[in-house]
């Protein structure tokens, strides 16, 4: 069983820093949104941190990134450098399906 929130996310998305642990869970992704969505900031910001560190890598999908964000804004509105990480993130692009490319920057140009 996974003790955090960051372990139920790299049991289910993978990690692209180190192995992602053999996993008992169900692969379904609402148990992890439900686990998300009650979880604290810093349980969030951790798993953000840890499995996306550089904003534009790791194997979260981008709308749980963005969910993420939203979820530790309404827990902190106070916190401009939380602001500013979480607008970092909007600039990705979600699936192929959503308009964008997978692995490719939009820019006001491209949009």
């Amino acid at each position: 069983m996974r003790s955090t929130l960051t372990e139920h996310a790299r049991c289910l998305f993978g990690d692209e820093y180190r192995p992602a642990p053999e996993c008992e869970c169900d692969r379904q992704e609402h148990y992890f949104i439900e686990e998300l969505t009650f979880a604290d900031a810093g349980s969030i910001l951790a798993m953000l941190h840890e499995l996306c560190p550089h904003v534009v890598d790791g194997l979260l999908p981008v709308w749980v990134r963005n969910l993420a964000h939203r979820l530790v804004l309404l827990q902190r509105p106070d916190e401009p450098a939380l602001m500013r990480e979480a607008s970092e993130s909007l600039w990705l692009p979600g699936s192929a399906g959503n308009g964008g490319t997978p692995g490719t920057l939009r820019t006001s140009s491209s949009a």
